[in-house]
């Protein structure tokens, strides 16, 4: 007998025809956050199998919690033998460990030549434990524990704790996408919906230095750290020097204007690098109202200079529900830290909130900006930043 993790695909059974693009990728993702450990991997349309060197075993747990893909996990045990007594000479010291009045048992049969049904396996097992256990009974409605028992064609597991798994489609299933990361609450957030969908996420990330400091960009990277432990182990990040463009927007456009044509500016150099990068999509941290330039008319208005899809999975959150799954992503303190980002200096006293198209194209008429983005583009910055348990962060 040895110990196991076993996983269950939930949402990926759904898949039907393409559950093996799932399954194959999500056991890829696997070998990836696991190329430090020893382990053994099998698996089929049902389940997948990781058993672990017992010295690391919590540790890989862990690692696999973040894993986007996984429904649930259960700690669970494998044996050759189908033996019911011999099943029962495994199962119970484990059981006795245990502090439980009721129990059920459920067995299922991927074996289907196997002599007993699965009521029948129940039925015994249930037997075994109610003579070499005192004080107990079966209560098939709410037990304190519940006896798992899967018969398979090679094995027999055993089980009784579930944990749930980070759930969602495993990373790259779903292609590239390139998030619009800033030092914010709000665009983290939006980063891990995308990733859970199976987003392989690129970032891009607008500084203007002297007007941004360091800190705010060491914030940033923190950031992206912390969407790496979701991403497969590591995000690609783009800077963009957003200085001179945002100082010809302060320099010649109306000040109720700014944040708009800012906003296309950035929208326009984002579509282009998605579009060298292979990403098929933009995410975004807007949410609907939250600011002037959230306005259903001013995301219209933004939004019209690229013709590539833009997700915004946070437009339909308020304030507090992004900031739950902040907390829960372990972003919420980072985002916090007070260095401000290109997209809160220069913010005018009254924004414009129904901007229209006929004045922005006046008003951006009065940049060279097809220039200065080329510029912008030609001199980026790449960084890409690893989780903390890679630690190889590094300049690209």
């Amino acid at each position: 007998m040895r110990k196991v993790i076993i996983i269950k695909y939930g949402e990926l059974t759904t898949k039907k025809g393409n559950i093996n693009l799932f399954i194959n990728t999500l056991n890829k993702n696997i070998q990836t956050y696991l190329a430090d450990y020893a382990y053994e991997e099998k698996h089929d349309a049902g389940r997948m199998f990781i058993i672990p060197n017992e010295s690391a075993f919590d540790e890989v747990l862990t690692i696999l919690k973040s894993i986007f893909g996984i429904h649930e996990f259960n700690l669970g045990y494998e044996t050759t033998s189908k033996e019911l007594e011999d099943i029962a000479a495994d199962l119970l010291p484990l059981l006795k460990e245990k502090a439980f009045n009721t129990f059920k048992v459920l067995t299922k049969r991927s074996d289907k030549s196997y002599p007993i049904n699965s009521m029948e396996v129940s039925r015994k097992m249930g037997g075994y434990i109610l003579k070499n256990i005192d004080n107990v009974t079966v209560d098939v409605n709410n037990p304190d524990v519940e006896v798992n028992i899967e018969i398979r064609k090679d094995y027999t597991y055993f089980y009784f704790d579930k944990i749930n798994g980070a759930k969602g489609y495993p990373v790259g299933v779903a292609g590239k996408g390139l998030l619009m990361l800033s030092g914010g609450i709000d665009s983290p957030v939006a980063g891990y919906l995308a990733i859970k969908r199976g987003v392989k996420l690129e970032a891009i990330y607008f500084e203007s230095p002297p007007h941004t400091s360091d800190l705010a960009k060491d914030k940033v990277m923190k950031l992206a750290t912390k969407l790496a432990n979701y991403n497969n182990t590591y995000v690609k990040v783009h800077v963009i020097n957003f200085t001179p463009i945002q100082e010809a927007i302060l320099k010649n456009i109306p000040h109720d204007y700014l944040i708009t044509i800012m906003r296309r500016m950035m929208y326009r150099i984002s579509k282009r690098i998605a579009l060298m990068e292979n990403c098929k999509i933009i995410v975004n941290g807007e949410s609907i109202g939250q600011v002037a330039s959230q306005t259903l008319n001013s995301m219209n208005v933004i939004n019209h200079v690229v013709d590539i899809p833009v997700i915004r999975p946070v437009a339909c959150l308020d304030k507090l529900e992004i900031i739950e799954i902040a907390k829960k992503i372990n972003t919420y303190d980072t985002s916090i830290l007070p260095y401000i980002d290109c997209c809160t200096i220069f913010v005018p006293e009254h924004p414009v909130i129904n901007p229209t198209l006929e004045k922005c194209a006046e008003y951006e008429a009065l940049i060279p900006y097809e220039d200065l983005i080329k510029e912008a583009i030609k001199t980026k910055e790449v960084v890409k930043v690893s989780t903390v348990n890679k630690n190889t962060n590094s300049l690209l």
